[in-house]
């Protein structure tokens, strides 16, 4: 068994992609990921706080109407 030691980014659905040397042959690898957790800017809540986006949303007072039959026949840009 050898180590190999790469450096690699994570990417924002969280996969890693590797582009390994070429004298490592093709099969099974066993991966180990260590990371040093990230600073947090600010806290996640954990629970939902009901009204917490109150006065930041607005919502047009045509939401409701019908979409034009332009939108369904999937020609507008």
């Amino acid at each position: 068994m050898q180590a190999l030691e790469m450096r690699a980014e994570v990417t924002r659905d969280r996969e890693l992609r590797l582009k390994l040397p070429y004298d490592i042959q093709r099969g099974t690898v066993r991966v180990i990921v260590l990371y040093e957790q990230a600073e947090q800017h600010e806290s996640i809540p954990t629970k939902r706080q009901f009204g917490q986006f109150k006065g930041r949303i607005d919502i047009r007072e045509d939401f409701d109407d019908a979409l034009p039959d332009i939108f369904w026949s999937g020609d507008a840009a």
